[in-house]
């Protein structure tokens, strides 16, 4: 319970279903005073720990600062969330000065010398406490972010390196609400038929709801949330719109005015190398590559220029199928980007007899969801239980809870699927509650996960069923599989539940789980009509398959240069024109003129908006070889749910967090670590 009358007690008392907060009961301003009040006990319990008489345990110490901040930990998930996914102008005023407190709040935390001075005892006498593999694990953590945070800095760079981290905080938030603003700001409004051309019917209903939310009855938006903007660019046979709208998609956070992001990137990457230097680092891809698998950047750039050289072939290869498709249709222009979604649809529907519009009738939401629920069943005996009317933070956003083979309740999962002006574009998870098995002040042991994924198709018109493409169906799954990381979680300590892995594992539950979706007993079942309720044809469904690796060129090379980049940034230090810098990395590996970076450098948001993958793109393709393996582990069975080999999988990877070493989880798993090549047959880039 809170004892300070600034709160509202909504914040930290969760007494909703199954101990969900109460959103309801939670206004947008209740944020800042429960904030300056969290800060202070937080502090105040750090003091205690730092300040006991008695000598160092982990018990006292390390256990301690494991359920300290509780208070603060609730409020800033309920924040959070509502920054990213549902957020308005007193939430982003808020956020811009949250950040910047939050990061000075754990800069004196982390800089406190009398409690690293019990943790280095700790940790330098750890042979000796006799301490299981997980709580060796937690020590480690709690060492290394205090010696990260400068704790054995001199007093004078500590508090630079507090101004710095401050700093970035608040660049970061900037940054993040520049791109929404752009996003949200922008529509291309259509109403004539023939500027229509090419659209499906349900994009064209996307569309129009897109321009009734702005007030435009009749019409037809063209917006930049990817669900809305992919397929108008591969659907829309009015390539003067598409390009339009293609320029309008790239150039977030690069329009000049106060959005625009390029001064502020210059900014980051010149505080990052800072940090990095003052903590001992030659760069700042050094200091985030420690304690990750890849540990160096040049095991990253090795791996990412291994698979630029395959991508970029095969990519050569697809321009010349576009551009001789644009001359069989009597066209004279070049392949731009704004072309190449719309012409290499034409050839997949050509090449493998099929289009997105045969398929997406037989994607639907509904039924990609329950497909979800299937395979988390089949494989690690789990069910989900949809509870209608319990109040969320979103009238959109649905409630299930997850229970075992017993019945018992496992997590509670929220699950918020549509796009809104609201919410930050991308798909992520991310969690209110995670699981731990600690004993807690009010009696209880432990907590529950409450875990969500956040998505944004497009939302139907009434009454219509939300139709996926397939890529969404993969967005899907992807995120689920990071959410039942988080479910499945069996460990004693917070700090290493769930996702607590390091940033290039972290992706392996989420990609591992998308190889699912195309299991042929999956899509037989859940691949079905919307309106007759027929299985999507054995032929259909063939092709499907069959077109797995198709356009794997460009999706390649559209994620790699996007990687490079951000290695690129993080190793070369602090530079004047961060554009230019993208523009030799794109010159220097032979970056095609038809393709764009997946992530230009003004809205790359994994890398900008906070700190979460600076330095760290790469951990997908990282992730991927790994994936890539692993499932390769239940096709050597010849059984996509092989019970001994889920098994493993649960034990080994979901459910044992950041307790293990990922390198010791992966080869508790397969017996060894992979090489790339079951990824570049995965994705058709094999020799």
């Amino acid at each position: 319970m809170s004892s300070h009358a600034a709160v509202n007690p909504a914040l930290v008392e969760w007494t909703g279903h199954r101990g969900l907060p109460r959103f309801d009961a939670v206004k947008d301003t209740d944020f800042a005073p429960a904030f300056n009040a969290a800060f202070v006990f937080h502090e105040a319990e750090i003091d205690a720990i730092a300040g006991d008489s008695d000598a160092p345990s982990f018990a006292n110490t390390v256990t301690a600062l494991e359920l300290a901040g509780d208070e603060l930990s609730r409020i800033s998930a309920l924040f959070w969330n509502k920054a990213g996914a549902d957020t308005n102008e007193t939430i982003q005023a808020l956020e811009r000065e949250i950040a910047p407190k939050m990061a000075r709040h754990y800069s004196k935390i982390g800089t406190n010398a009398a409690l690293f001075a019990r943790l280095d005892a700790l940790w330098e006498g750890r042979d000796e406490l006799g301490l299981t593999l997980e709580e060796t694990r937690v020590l480690e953590r709690h060492w290394k972010g205090f010696v990260k945070s400068g704790a054995k800095l001199p007093k004078a760079e500590q508090e630079r390196l507090s101004a710095i981290n401050e700093k970035l905080a608040g660049l970061g938030a900037q940054f993040g609400q520049n791109v929404l603003a752009d996003e949200k700001d922008w529509a291309l409004l259509l109403s004539e038929e023939a500027d229509l051309a090419g659209l499906p019917s349900y994009l064209r209903d996307a569309m129009a709801a897109a321009a009734r939310e702005r007030g435009e009855e009749g019409k037809y938006a063209v917006t930049l949330s990817r669900s809305i903007i992919e397929p108008f660019l591969t659907s829309s046979e009015r390539r003067d719109v598409r390009e339009q709208a293609f320029k309008a998609w790239v150039a977030r956070g690069a329009n000049g005015g106060k959005t625009d992001n390029r001064e502020i990137i210059r900014e980051m990457l010149a505080l990052r190398a800072e940090k990095a230097r003052l903590l001992g680092y030659g760069n700042f891809a050094e200091l985030k590559l420690d304690n990750t698998m890849a540990k160096t950047p040049d095991a990253v750039n090795d791996l990412l220029m291994t698979v630029w050289s395959k991508a970029a072939a095969r990519a050569a290869e697809e321009e010349k199928d576009i551009a001789a498709l644009i001359a069989e249709e009597g066209r004279n222009h070049e392949v731009m980007p704004w072309d190449w979604r719309h012409y290499a649809e034409k050839i997949r529907t050509q090449k493998f007899d099929f289009s997105e519009t045969e398929l997406k009738p037989y994607l639907q939401l509904e039924k990609i969801i329950a497909a979800c629920f299937d395979v988390a069943g089949r494989l690690f005996g789990i069910h989900a239980v949809e509870q209608k009317g319990v109040p969320a933070y979103h009238p959109d956003v649905r409630v299930f809870e997850i229970r075992d083979r017993s019945d018992k309740l496992v997590a509670v999962f929220l699950g918020d699927y549509f796009a809104r002006s609201s919410k930050r574009s991308g798909a992520w998870m991310s969690s209110f509650q995670s699981q731990h098995k600690l004993p807690l002040k009010n009696g209880d042991v432990g907590e529950l996960p409450i875990i969500y994924n956040v998505c944004n198709f497009a939302k139907p018109a009434e009454g219509k069923p939300a139709l996926l493409s397939l890529d969404d169906a993969r967005t899907l799954f992807h995120e689920f599989g990071h959410a039942l990381h988080g479910m499945l979680s069996n460990v004693t300590y917070p700090s290493v539940s769930g996702t607590g892995v390091s940033r290039d594992f972290v992706e392996l539950p989420s990609q591992l789980y998308e190889h699912w979706l195309t299991v042929p007993a999956i899509l037989k079942e859940y691949a079905v009509h919307y309106e007759t309720g027929a299985p999507m044809p054995q032929a259909l469904l063939d092709k499907v398959l069959a077109a797995r690796t198709f356009n794997a060129g460009f999706n390649t090379v559209e994620f790699t240069s996007s990687a490079l980049v951000d290695m690129a940034f993080h190793t070369r230090g602090a530079v004047e024109d961060p554009m230019a810098v993208q523009g030799q990395v794109l010159a220097e590996i032979g970056m095609p003129k038809s393709i764009v970076m997946r992530h230009a450098t003004p809205h790359f948001q994994h890398v900008f908006a906070g700190d979460g993958y600076s330095a760290g793109y790469y951990s997908y393709m990282w992730s991927e070889v790994l994936d890539a393996d692993a499932f390769s582990a239940f096709e050597e069975t010849g059984d996509a749910f092989n019970a001994d080999m889920a098994e493993k999988l649960k034990a080994n990877i979901y459910s044992v967090g950041g307790s293990i070493d990922p390198e010791d989880a992966y080869k508790a798993f397969r017996g060894k670590l992979p090489s790339p090549d079951a990824m570049l047959k995965k994705k058709g880039l094999a020799a």
